[in-house]
């Protein structure tokens, strides 16, 4: 998701992309931020994005009622302050004085309840609808059950915002960070329809605004002069430069024309270490790379056939050779590193490999899979030669046992435009990450009702463990406990096949100020600054 600070009397013109692109950069006192960012939005309406790539931009031009700094610690938003009723049921908002959008208008307690309304109205269509079913009535006003104006949010005056809640939930603030809950401007939306997040209509209240949009060559971000803490922000503009292929990003960074990319190509990795020393980070991030597969289409249907796949892989192989030690295998869904939770790992996990891949030849066998007549499997993988050369990884260990594996790559918003408008496939490469610290950011993808559950997995008794888990909110070991027997139950039915767990690789230029190392990977840009 996306510099030269340069000194002068006149404009002077700075070459942005490898392809020749030029765009003008004032030469004057301005600190320009040039972010590598590792695709281009599939959109920037904050109801209709499911991806990193489009939180990193969102989170500049938008706040919610609760937003993350630097450290990814949860600190006010929009909202000054909070209460929370005795029985965690209804939590009331007093939204800043101050707080504005970007055309000067006061944001009120309306606005969020129109955009609560909005993102749950499935005429929205919202990959992450499901994030408010926390919400009372969420679900029912989702499905078409209720009307929007029944979902349990309300404007007590202007400033004070309520929320009712249909069980406790001890992540429902953090969850509020989520792009998905940000504010949008009703007026805004109304007026322009599908236009109304194009440069020159984009009306935000975060600390930057959309100045312009140039597919697969940048989108600039310029300071919010009517941001509420506007005085705080050093960065002038914000260029979010698209990254697809990572040997690129990092000659664009060693020449000074990006100051951060949030990836690297791993084969690449002793010597990026050599060249780039202290400016190459490096630590656990709370994510999760695993592939999913068509859970309602034949042969994948076969749970047995599903198990010998993902016993077949190498993950340490994966781990140590394809990212160079910079991931680690993974058999769970959720990653390690939650306060209070143990994910459930493979029941194979503790096997070697070799007795896995004797393992899961008896079984491919069995369903008449050999060398001879081998089973045809797709692997679909977003633009990356990580993600490319995992898949040839897998491709190679997979083919001794009968399985013909043939690789499809497309760009990273084709691959998952495709995979959330449920496209016909096999299996597909995905990346999760937290979208707050909880099991539950993670095993809700897996929800039937998720729109994010690229796999279709539909399994009733993980539906039963999860709304128990949701109906212990109030007594946190009792929901770890559901959780985790949710997630057994995911595990063994393979619904997703876990692969690795995440390690953020970020490449930091030196002149950057305000860069802090967390869990979550999230560095806004309003806590940046730059130096010569």
């Amino acid at each position: 998701m996306m510099r030269n600070f340069l000194k002068a009397t006149v404009f002077a013109v700075a070459l942005v992309s490898a392809g020749g692109t030029y765009y003008a950069t004032p030469a004057y006192a301005e600190m320009v931020f040039n972010r590598g960012n590792s695709a281009d939005p599939e959109s920037l309406d904050p109801h209709k994005t499911s991806t990193v790539y489009e939180a990193n931009i969102l989170r500049d031009l938008f706040e919610g009622l609760v937003m993350q700094d630097q450290n990814a610690e949860m600190i006010p938003g929009a909202a000054e302050s909070w209460t929370v009723s005795d029985d965690g049921l209804v939590y009331t908002f007093k939204l800043r004085p101050d707080g504005k959008w970007s055309d000067g208008s006061p944001v009120t307690a309306e606005d969020f309840v129109y955009s609560f309304r909005r993102l749950e109205d499935p005429a929205t269509g919202a990959e992450y609808a499901s994030m408010l079913y926390v919400v009372k009535n969420g679900e029912e006003v989702n499905t078409g059950k209720m009307k929007p104006e029944e979902l349990a949010v309300k404007a007590i005056d202007p400033s004070t915002f309520e929320v009712t809640l249909k069980a406790p939930t001890p992540y429902f603030l953090e969850m509020l960070t989520h792009q998905s809950t940000y504010p949008v401007n009703k007026a805004s939306i109304e007026k322009l329809g599908a236009d109304w997040i194009k440069p020159g209509n984009l009306v935000s209240n975060g600390a930057f605004k959309l100045a312009e949009f140039v597919p697969n060559d940048h989108i600039k971000l310029v300071r919010n002069e009517n941001f509420h803490a506007a005085d705080t922000v050093k960065l002038d503009a914000v260029n979010y430069i698209p990254t697809e292929d990572r040997s690129t990003a990092i000659k664009r960074f060693e020449a000074g024309e990006i100051e951060f990319n949030d990836d690297i190509p791993t084969e690449q990795m002793a010597d990026l270490k050599a060249k780039f020393g202290d400016q190459l980070k490096f630590g656990p991030y709370l994510g999760s790379y695993y592939y999913a597969m068509k859970w309602d289409k034949e042969p994948w249907t076969n749970v047995e056939l599903r198990n010998a796949i993902s016993m077949a892989i190498d993950r340490d192989f994966l781990a140590e050779k394809v990212w160079q030690n910079s991931m680690i295998p993974s058999y769970s869904l959720v990653p390690p590193g939650i306060e209070g939770y143990t994910p459930e790992l493979a029941k194979f996990a503790e096997m070697s490999q070799i007795d896995r891949e004797d393992e899961a030849k008896k079984i491919l066998e069995k369903l008449g899979y050999t060398p001879e007549k081998p089973l045809k499997m797709e692997i679909r993988y977003n633009t990356s030669e990580n993600h490319k050369n995992t898949a040839i990884a897998i491709q190679e260990q997979l083919k001794p046992l009968g399985v013909d594996v043939t690789l499809l790559n497309t760009d990273t918003k084709t691959h998952y435009a495709f995979l959330e408008q449920k496209g016909d496939y096999d299996t597909a490469r995905v990346g999760w990450i937290a979208d707050y610290k909880d099991p539950e950011s993670f095993l809700g993808v897996a929800r039937k009702a998720s729109g994010n559950n690229y796999s279709l997995y539909d399994s009733p008794k993980f539906e039963e463990l999860m709304d128990k888990a949701a109906a212990a909110g109030g007594k946190p070991e009792e929901r770890m406990k559901e959780l985790a027997a949710a997630e057994r139950v995911l595990i063994d039915d393979q619904g997703f096949l876990p692969l690795l767990y995440y390690s953020y690789k970020n490449l930091v230029s030196a002149k950057l100020q305000g860069y802090s190392p967390n869990v979550m990977d999230i560095h806004p840009s309003r806590f940046i600054s730059k130096t010569e």
